[in-house]
């Protein structure tokens, strides 16, 4: 049984630290939309932008995201 669990563990992790991070992205209210705003240039939603960053940068993208202050906050503020 430990050989088991030692042939699993990478792929634990690898599921920890990337499918459960893009999982949250992808399923969140606060990932924006999938397309892009009017009149932008770029062919990418932010949800798309942040899947990317969360593939790319692992744990510390996820982190970004969910660490992030909504919009509204900031436009309060101000």
């Amino acid at each position: 049984m430990n050989a088991q669990l030692s042939d699993a563990l990478p792929w634990l992790i690898l599921f920890a630290f990337y499918g459960l991070p893009l999982l949250h992205v992808a399923l969140s209210r606060r990932g924006g939309g999938w397309r892009p705003p009017a009149g932008s240039r770029c062919p990418f939603g932010p949800r798309a932008g942040w899947l990317v960053m969360v593939l790319m940068l692992g744990p510390v993208g996820w982190l970004m995201f969910a660490l992030r202050r909504p919009r509204r906050m900031r436009d309060r503020q101000s």
